[in-house]
C-alpha cells in the first residue's frame, strides 16, 4: 500500500522532472518539499525499491511508468476535486488548492470516476490546468504566457502558472479570470511591464504577473 507521504514525493518528482521523465536531484526535491536532503534520499531509495522510481546516486531520480501512473492519478483527483469545490460548493479559485491537497489521497477509484461523470468530464480545473482522463491522457492547449504576447493582439485567459492564494486574489481584484478577453496595448521596454485592456478598462501589470498568466490568441 502506497502511503500519503510517498504519493506527495511522487507528485513532486513528476512536476519537477518534466512529467517524471527528467532526472531530478535530491536537493531540488528537498527545497520543494521543505525538508532535509537526507530525508529525500531515504524516501527516493524506498520509492526505487517499490518500483515507483529509478534512483542513481549523484545523478538523481526519475519516475518509472508505474510512478508516472500514480502521479497522473493523483493530479486527476486533485483537479477534479477543485472543480467540484468551485462549481458545486461555491469555493473561490484561491481557496481550493489546500483542500484538494487532502482530498487527492482518497483511494476509491469508483468515487473518482463517478465524480468525473457527475461533473460531466471537465477538461480543465479552475486554474486552467488540464485534467487527465481515467486513461491518463491530457488535452493539449496551445498557449503562451502574457509576457510573450504581441502588442495589438487579442487573447483569452486560459490559465495561471502561479496558483497561490495571493496571486489569484490579485487577479480577482483586477477582474482577470479564466475566459477573460485581454488586449495588449503597450509593452514598456524599461521593465517589461504591460498595459492591457480588460472589458474597456486599462491596467498596467508587472513582469511578474505577465510571466504567470497563460493566454490563447483569439
Amino acid at each position: 500500500m502506497i502511503t500519503l507521504t510517498e504519493e506527495n514525493y511522487i507528485k513532486e518528482i513528476y512536476h519537477l522532472g518534466s512529467n517524471g521523465s527528467t532526472s531530478v536531484n535530491t536537493n531540488a526535491i528537498a527545497v520543494a518539499m521543505n525538508t532535509k536532503a537526507s530525508s529525500v534520499t531515504d524516501m527516493v531509495k524506498k520509492l526505487s525499491e517499490k518500483k515507483y522510481a529509478d534512483y542513481k546516486k549523484y545523478q538523481g531520480v526519475t519516475l518509472t511508468d508505474l510512478g508516472r501512473h500514480v502521479a497522473v492519478n493523483i493530479i486527476r483527483k486533485h483537479r477534479l476535486w477543485e472543480v467540484f469545490l468551485v462549481e458545486k460548493l461555491n469555493f473561490s479559485w484561491d481557496e481550493v488548492h489546500e483542500v484538494a491537497e487532502h482530498l487527492e489521497h482518497i483511494k476509491s477509484e469508483k468515487l473518482i470516476n463517478q465524480l468525473d461523470a457527475f461533473l460531466e468530464f471537465p477538461k480543465h480545473d479552475p486554474h486552467g490546468d488540464p485534467i487527465p482522463d481515467k486513461e491518463g491522457k491530457f488535452q493539449h492547449i496551445e498557449k503562451i504566457i502574457l509576457a510573450q504576447a504581441e502588442v495589438g493582439s487579442k487573447y483569452k485567459c486560459v490559465g495561471v502558472d502561479d496558483s497561490s492564494s495571493s496571486f489569484l486574489k490579485y487577479l480577482d481584484s483586477n477582474k482577470i479570470a479564466l475566459g477573460t478577453n485581454i488586449t495588449i496595448l503597450h509593452k514598456e521596454p524599461y521593465d517589461n511591464s504591460l498595459k492591457i485592456e480588460i472589458e474597456d478598462c486599462e491596467i498596467v501589470v508587472s513582469q511578474n504577473v505577465a510571466k504567470n498568466l497563460y493566454l490563447k490568441k483569439i
